[in-house]
């Protein structure tokens, strides 16, 4: 059993959205197919993975140093014991082969679509879901339970408005969700403001709305934003300043009640661990965002976890930022606290099926072999593209 090829293609992402900081109109995304000699079906098994929503593809890396280091390993050095799989973690090694510690930017990335791919394949070869392969994996029963998933939206649109946020919250309510995010710190505080009281109209209460910030506050804007809100008693308040200002973090911790969510932009275990140093969080309050598709892959996502279990932060706590359906199945597989959904933005990557969609504002994945990206409309163009070639 061997690897024959590997495939990516630069997919870009619909819509014309803005948070604090980014304008996504010029995003893409990597999607890599990973194709073995096991033929099923009468087609050969092949692994689906992307990177993730809301950065760019990594077309040069992969080409150029990721996927050559694949196709040019022993064939046998990237099976598990058994030979009847292949070992996420041999992959993830072979690709890294040669690198130097640190910069974990966009390889994170790069490496983190091929060693997915590895999980979509494995799961195909025994004709399961990736969640039930993950879980078996870490020796946990089969997951039944449907997880809390949470609709994000609420972004910066041009000739943007307060009704059209609350049409749109108002569509996300009507399909069946009641937890919601919305983008804040791209306007004044009192615009803000109207736009976080105009999403509470639709949610209810603030224990149903989360607001994120992508990154932008200074500490001093950050206090300032935290003071305004403190008394809406929202969900959390995320990725109020620098990812990697932990010292900033800390500080709004000791002012700030309510929970902060951070992480979605730390790449790699030594990432979180300087987090968990530094930052400032607090086991059984705060969460944690860090997502298997921008650091490396689920190898380096498990050793993540273990890192926090080891410092008294419980997986509750973990709710990966990319709402996907890769992210659906990790989620799901790995016992985490919730998962993020955008059912209205980045496809055609953002969203599920709807057969994964139960009642209560929770979600499961289908029984499709592998993450069944193969199952999701919007994705089939981009998957019969990418396999044409």
């Amino acid at each position: 059993m061997r690897i024959v090829d590997i495939r990516d293609i630069s997919v870009p992402l619909k819509g014309d959205i803005a948070n604090a900081l980014v304008n996504f109109s010029e995003h893409n995304v990597s999607l890599v197919a990973v194709t073995t000699d096991v033929v099923r079906h009468g087609r050969p098994v092949t692994g689906l993975a992307f990177n993730s929503i809301g950065r760019f593809a990594q077309a040069g890396l992969l080409r150029e140093r990721f996927v050559p280091r694949i196709l040019q390993a022993d064939p046998q050095s990237l099976l598990d014991a058994s030979g009847r799989a292949f070992d996420p973690a041999a992959v993830h090694a072979t690709a890294m082969r040669n690198e130097k510690p640190g910069g974990h930017g966009d390889r994170a990335s790069a490496v983190a679509a091929l060693e997915l791919a590895i999980w979509d394949i494995n799961a195909k070869l025994r004709e399961e879901p990736a969640y039930a392969t993950i879980a078996r994996h870490i020796g946990h029963p089969l997951p039944t339970a449907p997880v809390p998933i949470y609709a994000a939206g609420g972004y910066y649109y041009p000739g943007d408005s307060l009704q059209r946020l609350r049409d749109e919250m108002r569509g996300y309510r009507d399909a069946g969700f009641r937890d919601f995010k919305i983008k804040i710190g791209g306007a004044s505080l009192e615009e803000d403001l109207r736009r976080i009281e105009a999403a509470l109209d639709i949610a209810d209460e603030g224990t149903h709305l989360a607001v994120d910030v992508n990154g932008r506050f200074d500490l001093a804007t950050a206090l300032l934003y935290g003071q305004a809100i403190a008394p809406l008693g929202l969900r959390w308040y995320e990725e109020v300043g620098d990812p990697l200002d932990y010292g900033a973090n800390a500080e709004l911790a000791k002012h700030y009640a309510g929970a902060i969510a951070t992480g979605e932009n730390l790449f790699s275990s030594i990432d979180v661990q300087n987090l968990l140093r530094f930052a400032g969080m607090r086991p059984g309050k705060d969460v944690f965002q860090m997502e298997a598709g921008l650091s490396y892959g689920l190898t380096e996502y498990l050793k993540t976890i273990a890192l926090m279990e080891s410092n008294g932060f419980g997986r509750s706590q973990i709710h990966p930022h990319g709402g996907h359906l890769i992210n659906l199945h990790i989620v799901t597989g790995l016992g985490l606290g919730g998962c993020e959904v955008y059912p209205g933005v980045f496809q055609p990557f953002g969203g599920y099926p709807v057969a994964c969609m139960a009642d209560e504002a929770r979600a499961f994945p289908t029984q499709a072999p592998g993450f069944g990206l193969e199952e999701k409309p919007e994705l089939a163009p981009w998957i019969n593209q990418l396999l044409a070639l």
